[in-house]
């Protein structure tokens, strides 16, 4: 683990739990770039830990105090996403500078840290997010390419098994899910983290047992 201070932090809001894990990518061209603005205390943004392609680690901002990562952002009815969350960056130049698969080794330390995080913090697989997930309307990562079902394997957040679905209405499922954003964008959110074949923006069938799926995981858990 290396130390990177970050000033761009507050306090979390008294009394809310820390029960989610948002991951992003840095959407910059070098890590060290990515680095320099979340430390720098003019970009007021921040996170608690940022993962080179390398598998290094950077510990940025203490896991006790609020990081700015979230943005506007809402998930399962809360707002304040940075109060209730540890975030995490992942290095990659994204999708405006040349989006690319993340190294084994980059993910291999995302699960490590990943892990570690929560067996310190009650969050629930459900809460286990991608900053699309939570901003569909203005985000994209950390993108069709970040490996969601290795992390699922692992412990880390779910990987749903489709199930059958009758006159789905896939934006309210998603809603019920923990969604919120405009159809398309909510939809393209989805498909971009459970179905990263097809990302189309559109209801089908495919999409409609998957979602179906995760419903079916939240309520037996």
């Amino acid at each position: 683990m290396l130390n990177a201070y970050s000033p761009n932090f507050g306090p979390r809001c008294e009394k809310t739990p820390v029960d989610m894990l948002v991951f992003h990518y840095t959407g910059m061209q070098t890590a060290q770039s990515a680095i320099n603005r979340l430390c720098d205390p003019k970009s007021n943004v921040s996170a608690h830990y940022c993962i080179d392609e390398n598998g290094f680690i950077f510990s940025l901002v203490d896991e006790d105090k609020r990081a700015w990562h979230a943005g506007k952002s809402f998930w399962r009815g809360e707002t304040d996403i940075n109060s209730r969350s540890i975030g995490i960056e992942i290095v990659n130049p994204g999708h405006y500078f040349g989006y690319r698969p993340f190294p084994q080794t980059q993910m291999n330390s995302v699960v490590n840290l990943s892990k570690d995080i929560l067996s310190r913090y009650p969050i629930p697989p459900w809460n286990v997010v991608g900053h699309s997930d939570i901003a569909p309307d203005r985000k994209l990562d950390p993108g069709e390419f970040f490996n969601w079902k290795k992390l699922a394997a692992a412990g880390i957040g779910v990987w749903p098994t489709p199930l059958a679905s009758n006159q789905c209405n896939l934006k309210s499922t998603l809603a019920t899910y923990g969604y919120d954003g405009e159809a398309r964008n909510t939809i393209e959110a989805f498909q971009r983290h459970f179905r990263p074949s097809a990302i189309t923006g559109k209801s089908d069938e495919e999409s409609c047992r998957i979602a179906a799926g995760l419903l079916d995981m939240v309520t037996k858990s």
